[in-house]
């Protein structure tokens, strides 16, 4: 397997897991023991990445960088919609 296509690989597992820090969050409806920050930061490199990732021709790595970047960025909302202490939803 190539670089891109393990890079890839990693990309799109970490969307998964990443979902079930959504689906908790959804569920509790509370963000304890999490920063926004650090999340955030995290979720504006994976921006970076879907367009580092096409200038280096690894598409791969671009789609699973689609997937990740799209999940942590509906987590950073949610960690910044409930942290201000929204209990609905």
């Amino acid at each position: 397997m190539s670089p891109d296509v393990i890079n890839g690989l990693f990309e799109t597992c970490g969307g998964l897991f990443c979902l079930l820090n959504v689906y908790r969050t959804r569920r509790d409806k509370a963000v304890k023991g999490v920063s926004v920050l650090a999340t955030a930061f995290f979720a504006s490199w994976g921006w970076w990445n879907l367009y580092y990732y096409p200038s280096l021709g690894q598409w791969m790595s671009f789609v699973g960088g689609v997937f990740l970047v799209l999940v942590n960025t509906v987590w950073v909302s949610q960690l910044i919609y409930y942290s201000k202490g929204a209990k609905d939803g």
